[in-house]
């Protein structure tokens, strides 16, 4: 068995290898150790190798899953090693015969397909990237649901777009991954990498590939692609082809996403802006949880898809918005729609696993109630006459399936088990020859009853029972006390002595025997007929397999659109118009994540504030108080740009958006120590890329350029980034800053407007109005927020003097000043942060103290070291005890 063992091992070196042994996965060696530690499981030993104890672990077979997630989450990749023969078929090759096993699938982040592995509401993409002499190509698929996408990308793009993906696994050639230039990508994705060999990734072998998973003699029929993209499809293909042992899922023919088509957000202005996660990593608080309201899992995986890859054209977005439109308009309808949707369930990924051949019954009745849910809703949008375009394509993809859910409700039994080996799944009429089986299984059982009366009869022990267990079978057992009853008299001839035990003995009989071979044959052959059954119908739904997923598609759009419509009315949000021009014209915008939240703390209501950058005043100069809403009005303009363009309705009173191509936002504070970054470092190269990239058609975000170094140089950074944008880039952007010196760029920039955030100061304290209007602040009320922060007030105090002095003329001569005059004497003479509350000290007098009068008198100029120290003495005793 070890040496079965050891040379499975050798062919998957990279893996944790599950090798069954009976109703247990079990680990040895290394295996072993890596596996207990990392599922705080038992480590034990069995055997011996070279002269050395085995360590060994295991899991059960029936709750593997649940340690099969928690391995790959660490990391790990599995490879399952199965019993590919019934034991009792080895022993027939003699009685020391090893079961024969092979690997039937490795497990990998990106090859997941079962529920329970999987967050059903979030896509679990696998990624390949490919590099040709035509350019990169990136692919990717879900094998839970069986998409595939592929999209010619630049070199300096690829961060963005593995960023919209977030896959879990990316694939990449072992000759890509030694670029230099390409060193620091791979380190933030170091965790998620799979390195495979170059040939791999050769565009002829994965155009080979292609036609042969399609089964077509070109691929012209599903588009024009690179040789890159074809290449990274095809490694992709191979890949699943590799993990799942030549089985391959049902993939769609695979869609392209043009240069351009989406809009470009690179990494950390997903991090910034919040759209998918927080800065935390949790989906609470971001914006897409705000925003869902969506009734399935592949709604939401595609909600999640379009909040992540906004639209470009004004085109395929207004399709979007005139579905969501439509939605919002029939309540009723939209209504009668959801509760249908929220009876769906998952077909994508039932579909998936029964192509795969890992499916189950249940998944059969998933494909079922999910197909009568579809002609329900066909049937609701069917009596509307005439419907939006986008939602004429999801009438029509819904299509027609009657046919195959009349089988499947014909043939599926009411309770379902969750494996087809466990049998009992089809239901009583459906197969005569089935139901003949499982009478005489049945039957035969209810014999057994009968023997068991009969037998106790004959040997007169009314406690006599007919058991069964694996070894024995069926057998008769009573007590010790009894046991000579069957062994003496006429009874002697019926019973035949089996086993026995400290407190029973067991029996055999002629007729028990013959009778569980009927039972044994009946069960076996019933489950062999069920299992016939599951074939049939599997071959029948995987022969439709490309219906059923354009009707699952179908119903995920659907639920998208009614969701945000449910959004819209629900938030108050209005249609955008989006279009090729290069407005950004926002009335009354708000936060939609901000406002959600002061909705729900019954906060009071959200400040809506407008945004208009013209072509004539593209460039918004934001100046303002700290606590004023400077970063909250940045983002939420951003925002709103994303929720346009993905096709949903927007928190504002009006929105006109010229379309968005690539969008930047550079807001908040944060360092890289891992790589060596400061604070200031990490801002400087996002601002580098914003400056290198954004063109005429970007928007781009940017907050307080330049205060992590030295005031004259962040000024001066932040002063050139202004020109910059304006007079370079060209772009539409709001720059927010505590620098009021650039300000009077406004003189010199035509496209460069000033605005603030209003405040009033009432009484000494400064109420924030967390609103926008034209104009720029005098100050920026740094110290009023250090007071509401909880610093000590004499803290307060003394920031307020020093501002008081460096606002009032020359800084240098102030500064200077400043450190020749520490207030060492003045805080002497007010009560000392140590002293007791109760303890009164001296009121401070209203004119100069002796103290102070005697410093004042004295001339150091003129003073002679033994003066000096006269002086000192002199000084000292003034000062009170």
């Amino acid at each position: 068995m070890m040496a079965q063992y050891l040379e499975i091992k050798r062919a998957h070196p990279d893996c944790l290898l599950f090798y069954r042994m009976g109703d247990f996965y079990e680990m040895f060696f290394q295996d072993a150790v890596n596996a207990a530690a990392a599922l705080d499981i038992a480590l034990t030993k069995r055997g011996q190798h070279l002269g050395e104890d085995i360590p060994m672990c295991g899991v059960p077979v029936h709750s593997h899953e649940n340690y099969l997630q928690r391995l790959i989450r660490l990391g790990f990749r599995v490879a399952i090693c199965e019993q590919m023969e019934d034991p009792a078929e080895a022993k027939k090759r003699g009685a020391k015969s090893v079961v024969k096993r092979g690997v039937i699938r490795i497990v990998t982040p990106g090859t997941l397909t079962e529920d329970s592995l999987l967050d059903s509401r979030s896509s679990n993409w696998l990624a390949a990237i490919a590099e040709t002499a035509g350019g990169i190509g990136l692919a990717w698929l879900e094998m839970s649901t069986g998409e595939l996408v592929v999209q010619p990308v630049e070199r300096a793009g690829l961060g963005a777009a593995l960023g919209r993906l977030d896959p879990q696994e990316v694939l990449i050639s072992e000759k890509l991954g030694q670029q230099p230039d390409l060193f620091e990508l791979w380190g933030e994705w170091k965790s998620r990498l799979t390195i495979q060999p170059n040939p791999r990734f050769d565009s002829e072998n994965g155009k080979q590939r292609l036609l042969a998973l399609y089964g077509v003699g070109t691929l012209d029929a599903f588009g024009t692609f690179t040789r890159a993209e074809v290449a990274a499809a095809g490694a992709l293909v191979g890949y699943v082809e590799l993990t799942q042992k030549g089985r391959v899922p049902r993939l769609s023919p695979p869609r392209r996403v043009g240069p351009g088509a989406v809009m470009e957000i690179d990494a950390s202005t997903r991090r910034n802006l919040e759209l998918t996660r927080t800065m935390t990593g949790e989906r609470r608080g971001s914006l897409l949880a705000t925003i869902d309201r969506t009734v399935t899992g592949a709604g939401a995986r595609l909600l999640t898809a379009h909040l992540s890859a906004p639209l470009t054209d004004p085109a395929a977005i207004a399709k979007r918005l005139d579905m969501v439109e439509f939605a919002l308009t029939e309540e009723a309808l939209r209504g009668e729609l959801r509760d249908t949707l929220r009876r769906c369930p998952d077909l994508e990924r039932a579909l998936s696993r029964l192509t795969l051949g890992r499916g189950g019954p249940r998944d059969l009745a998933s494909i079922r109630d999910g197909l009568i849910q579809s002609g329900t809703v066909r049937h609701l949008l069917g009596g509307l006459g005439t419907l939006p375009d986008g939602l004429g394509v999801v009438d029509r993809r819904l299509g027609e399936h009657s046919e195959l859910v009349g089988q499947l409700s014909q043939a599926l039994a009411p309770e379902l088990p969750l494996l087809a080996r466990d049998g009992g799944f089809i239901a009583p009429g459906y197969s005569y020859a089935l139901d003949e089986l499982v009478t005489l299984r049945d039957e035969s059982r209810r014999l057994i009853a009968g023997l068991q009366a009969k037998y106790a009869g004959i040997a007169g022990v009314p406690a006599l029972k007919i058991k069964h267990n694996n070894v024995l079978g069926y057998h008769i057992e009573v007590t010790a006390t009894h046991a000579d009853k069957l062994m003496s008299g006429e009874a002697r001839e019926v019973f035949m002595h089996r086993q026995t035990m400290a407190n029973a003995v067991r029996f055999g009989t002629v007729e028990l025997s013959d009778l569980e071979r009927r039972i044994s044959e009946a069960a076996d052959k019933a489950l062999a007929v069920e299992l016939d059954l599951f074939a049939d119908l599997v071959e029948e739904v995987t022969s439709r397999a490309d219906a059923i997923a354009q009707a699952a598609h179908a119903l995920a759009a659907l639920d998208v659109a009614t969701s945000l419509a449910e959004l819209a009315a629900e938030r108050r949000y209005s249609r955008p118009l989006v279009d090729g021009s290069l407005a950004f014209d926002i009335r009354g915008g708000r936060h939609p994540v901000v406002e959600a939240v002061l909705d729900a703390a019954n906060a009071g209501a959200f400040v809506a504030n407008d945004c208009d950058l013209a072509t004539e005043n593209r460039l918004w100069l934001l100046t303002g108080p700290n606590m004023a809403g400077k970063s909250t009005f940045l983002r939420q303009n951003a925002l709103i740009a994303v929720l346009a363009q993905m096709g949903s309705y927007v928190p504002a009173s009006h929105a006109h958006i010229g379309s968005v191509d690539r969008l930047y936002s550079r807001v908040g504070a944060a360092d890289d120590l891992a790589r060596g970054r400061s604070t200031f470092m990490v801002e400087m190269v996002e601002t580098a890329a914003i400056l290198n990239q954004s063109g005429p058609r970007a928007l781009v975000i940017l907050d307080e350029i330049g205060r992590g170094t030295a005031t004259f140089d962040g000024l001066s950074i932040a002063w050139a980034c202004v020109e910059s944008l304006h007079d370079v880039n060209r772009c539409r952007a709001l720059f927010a800053t505590h620098y009021h010196e650039l300000t009077m760029l406004a003189a010199k920039l035509p496209a460069l407007s000033c605005h603030t955030m209003r405040i009033k100061e009432w009484q000494g304290d400064v109420v924030f109005l967390h609103e926008v209007t034209s104009g720029s602040a005098d100050r920026s009320y740094g110290i009023h927020v250090a007071k509401l922060a909880g610093l000590p007030p004499a803290v307060v105090g003394r920031a307020e003097a020093v501002l008081k002095l460096l606002e009032s003329g020359d800084q240098n001569a102030a500064i200077h000043r400043l450190a020749e005059d520490l207030p060492l004497f003045s805080a002497a003479l007010k009560r000392p942060p140590s002293a007791p509350a109760h303890v009164e000290t001296a009121p401070v007098p209203a004119g100069p103290s002796p103290v102070e009068e005697a410093l004042l008198a004295i001339d150091p100029d003129t003073l002679t070291p033994r003066a000096a120290l006269e002086e000192l003495y002199r000084l000292r005793g003034l000062v009170r005890r």
